[in-house]
């Protein structure tokens, strides 16, 4: 009798456990799946009737959670709306979500793998796991000073930290006011959602790493430059003619430089000095001696056609391939079908500013558990080596000299030695174009890498004169703080 209520007792036991394992199974290491589910509307409702994770910039609150008397006991909030919403996003009851706040959800409402422990002490006292806290590598100062610059304009500006990849500031115009899609009215946040979704001006498109993307213009003779000096084939001082128009193989379009201009004087021309004025015609020439594959090799090295999550996902930035001589020389000086994200740009320079090696970049530093246990860690990792060490420092000298002595001078900063390369633009569209700055300060072991693109229909301005002052406005802060 008493043999067989022991196997009895183990029987019950064996099968407490069995019943215990596999709820765990399913409350814990299957909740991450089953939340982020869209058929599972208890969850999502479940959600908002939870303390959500905060987000910081560096120390400034960008997003939190505040009780309130109503079913769903929390409200999403944004205490800087504008200023970060194309980065942080939104979270709604009925649009879905965005930005951070989709890319971390399962830490932000305590569902992810790292939080196990929590979740599991939440089981056994019934309690509701708390979001864990993310902190952004954006720098509020920064991020205050490269919205004012940009003002209204419709455009954007990310600055990079060269040596670990940091994403210090990031800002895409228009933007929208979160706060009006967190609300639990869902007639109201629809009426609004909507509202952003027809904007012709597109507000919910993070412009500096998605949306449409832009022509990068004269910046990425940029690339072409690395391309040719890291080939061994070239140097700063390889010329080629001087001629005021270029017309292209087999095509009844002519190449000419701003103005219509020559290159400079002299019958000939070199890369240093062509890239100091930019110079397209100069460019044209020697993206057909160099080739296709040449400058699609060092597109790619830089980070062109693949996909990137910082943690959101980047729309990759592309060189086109199969092109016939005309379309060669043309994407040469950024034009044709070359598109690219302001990151994409930003990276080019962190890499020349990093002595060729090109940093991951990212824009969470860590997300920590509600006892302040580190649950998920950024460490700053090699994305790619795409120049030699020679060929950056190269780069670096001629950028600098872009900014003493060329078109970019705009971005100069007394006491400070600045590199940088401007860009405009035809956009195709009506009178359309892109006003671009990517550079990087101090020269030497540079604390910030820049790229600022501004949308505009001037017929005036330039690369110079529109992106180049809101880059300096934004590098000089970064390198006084």
């Amino acid at each position: 009798m008493t043999r067989s209520l022991r196997i009895a007792g183990a029987a019950v036991l064996v099968l407490f456990i069995g019943l215990f394992v596999s709820t765990s199974v399913v409350q814990v290491l299957a909740a991450p799946s089953l939340t982020s589910d869209d058929r599972n509307v208890r969850n999502l409702y479940e959600s908002f009737s939870a303390e959500r994770g905060k987000i910081f910039a560096t120390s400034e609150l960008v997003a939190t959670t505040e009780p309130v008397d109503s079913e769903f006991r929390f409200l999403r909030t944004y205490p800087h709306p504008e200023l970060y919403a194309p980065v942080v996003g939104y979270y709604t009851l009925t649009q879905g979500n965005a930005g951070v706040e989709s890319a971390l959800n399962a830490l932000l409402t305590g569902q992810s793998s790292q939080q196990f422990l929590d979740q599991l002490n939440a089981l056994v006292t019934g309690s509701t796991p708390t979001g864990a806290t993310v902190v952004l590598t954006l720098d509020h100062e920064l991020q205050q000073t490269a919205a004012e610059a940009l003002g209204d304009r419709a455009g954007s500006v990310v600055a990079i930290e060269p040596s670990t990849g940091r994403i210090l500031a990031m800002v895409s115009s228009p933007s929208y006011d979160p706060n009006g899609l967190a609300a639990h009215n869902t007639t109201e946040v629809i009426e609004y959602y909507r509202s952003l979704e027809a904007d012709p001006e597109k507000p919910l498109s993070n412009r500096a790493i998605g949306g449409d993307q832009y022509f990068p213009g004269s910046v990425f003779k940029v690339l072409v430059t690395a391309a040719a000096l890291d080939s061994g084939r070239y140097q700063a001082d390889s010329e080629f003619p001087n001629l005021q128009n270029l017309s292209l193989p087999l095509s009844t379009s002519v190449v000419t430089n701003a103005g219509g201009a020559l290159c400079g004087p002299g019958e000939t021309v070199t890369i240093e000095q062509a890239l100091i004025r930019s110079c397209n015609i100069p460019f044209a020439e020697l993206g057909l001696e160099l080739g296709e594959g040449t400058i699609g090799s060092m597109a790619d090295d830089f980070g062109f056609e693949a996909t990137l999550e910082i943690p959101m996902t980047v729309t990759p930035s592309r060189y086109p391939r199969g092109m016939d001589q005309a379309q060669l020389m043309l994407s040469s000086f950024g034009q044709f079908d070359v598109r690219v994200t302001p990151l994409q740009v930003a990276m080019m320079s962190a890499a020349i500013a990093n002595e060729g090696e090109l940093m991951t970049p990212h824009v969470v530093d860590e997300a920590l558990s509600d006892d302040l246990r580190v649950l998920q860690e950024t460490e700053p990792s090699v994305y790619s080596t795409p120049l030699r060490p020679d060929t950056a420092r190269e780069m670096r000298r001629m950028m600098e000299l872009g900014v003493r002595q060329g078109v970019a001078n705009q971005a100069a900063i007394p006491g400070v030695s600045v590199a940088g390369k401007t860009g405009t633009a035809e956009t195709g569209i009506g009178n359309g174009r892109s006003f671009w700055f990517t550079g990087f300060a101090p020269t030497e072991e540079a604390d910030i890498a820049i790229a600022v693109v501004v949308e505009g229909e001037s017929s005036d301005g330039t690369g110079n004169s529109v992106a180049g002052p809101i880059a300096r406005a934004v590098m000089e802060k970064a390198v006084n703080r």
